[in-house]
């Protein structure tokens, strides 16, 4: 893909998409539109509802998630957290901290709108803070998870400086909070939320949860700058299409769920004109999802394989103890695992998938243009999604037995 394939929006006089010189100028002139007061309005009236997490009928499964040691960098993430914290005072202490289990964990989103008065904003904090912050990522995921978080960030300075907001569409242009006060033993958790990134991260002990997290980018390679060379889900894109390209006309007629990727073709509900065929995005952690698609117990023991591989590229921010305890997770319900699709099988097509168990939630989308001037989805725009269904996204589930073994132990 090259600079010829992805165009930057030239808005007409009065309808600059970037109004206002930083990101709160921006957001308080963009939430007058009469699109962004309907979405977060509606976001607003999600975040009354207890959490439930995502079901298929509204009924939560119990008993999917161990209260178990899973090789998470607990020790080194509780340096990192400490170390930031030393650096704080009072204010911006306040500003970042909240109780482990507060619903605080449920205020992220992902649009360029800073409408959220909580958290430390990266591009308003001094440079030290923001590294020290960065080191508490880093110790947390994977070196590729840690890279492509940075890459999603960086990508995201790069579609700012393709349409001249800079100051909106920047490389800081995120938010950090932390839960709970770092611990070896007690449980504490961090979250990172922006423009095409947010990633929950709970841990306790030996144990980690790293559910929801959401990359995407627009558009997903920098092919000049300074940041000349980075390109992302690339795996996850090519993966995907060779999976379906891989089923039997029968496997593949039972995957289909629809041929078009236009809103208008699809059932009222199914398309939303923020998060297009996505059904997991922001604010939706009680959403009813009913399984579609492909179950893969039809798969074959390669087609099996490649599923996995495919689970496994999308829980690669995960570190090495975590990630194979995640898998063996998914692994045990496999036979459960059902994989969709909307869309064609082209080498150019453009499509939807989604990954769904009992315990895994996975959706890849590619989106029309919103800074950039492509009308119709786009290779060149994606937005991937990872949740824990039944109750575990934030690690929800795996508190609550926590807390239920910590009152057990004191009685």
């Amino acid at each position: 893909m090259s600079r010829e394939d992805y165009r930057p929006f030239v808005p007409a006089p009065g309808q600059s998409r970037l109004a206002g010189p930083t990101p709160r100028a921006h957001s308080e002139a963009r939430l007058k539109s009469p699109g962004a007061q309907a979405l977060f309005s509606a976001w607003e009236e999600l975040s009354k509802v207890p959490f439930k997490g995502i079901t298929t009928d509204g009924i939560v499964k119990p008993g999917l998630f161990a209260r178990e040691e899973n090789g998470a960098p607990s020790a080194e993430m509780t340096v990192a957290a400490t170390a930031l914290l030393a650096m704080l005072g009072p204010q911006a202490r306040d500003s970042m901290c909240f109780p482990v289990d507060t619903r605080v964990w449920q205020q992220w989103q992902n649009t360029e709108i800073l409408v959220e008065r909580h958290g430390l904003r990266l591009d308003e904090i001094t440079v030290p803070v923001r590294d020290a912050i960065m080191q508490v990522l880093q110790a947390s995921l994977s070196q590729k998870g840690f890279q492509d978080a940075r890459d999603v960030m960086r990508l995201n300075q790069f579609l700012g400086d393709l349409v001249g907001g800079p100051q909106v569409l920047g490389e800081w242009a995120y938010t950090f909070c932390l839960f709970g006060t770092p611990s070896n033993s007690d449980p504490w958790g961090w979250q990172l939320f922006g423009h095409h990134l947010s990633l929950s991260c709970l841990v306790i002990g030996g144990q980690m949860v790293l559910s929801p997290t959401f990359m995407g980018a627009e558009p997903t390679y920098a092919d000049h700058g300074p940041f000349a060379g980075i390109s992302l889900f690339q795996d996850e894109e090519r993966c995907g299409l060779a999976l379906m390209r891989s089923l039997s006309p029968e496997q593949q007629c039972l995957a289909l769920v629809s041929r078009s990727m236009k809103g208008a073709d699809h059932p009222p509900g199914r398309w939303h004109f923020a998060d297009h065929l996505h059904m997991g995005g922001a604010h939706q952690d009680n959403r009813i999802v009913p399984y579609e698609g492909l179950l893969a117990s039809r798969l074959t023991p390669q087609q099996k394989r490649d599923l996995l591989d495919l689970v496994s590229a999308y829980v690669a921010p995960l570190p090495a103890g975590p990630h194979a305890a995640r898998m063996a997770e998914v692994e045990r319900h496999l036979g459960e695992t059902h994989f969709c699709w909307i869309g064609e099988q082209g080498e150019a097509s453009t499509f939807y998938y989604r990954i769904q168990s009992p315990v895994i939630f996975i959706e890849f989308d590619h989106h029309s243009g919103v800074f950039l001037t492509n009308k119709e989805p786009a290779k060149f725009h994606v937005h991937a999604i990872v949740r824990t269904p039944n109750g575990n996204d934030y690690g929800v589930d795996t508190l609550r037995q926590h807390y239920a073994e910590a009152d057990h132990h004191r009685g």
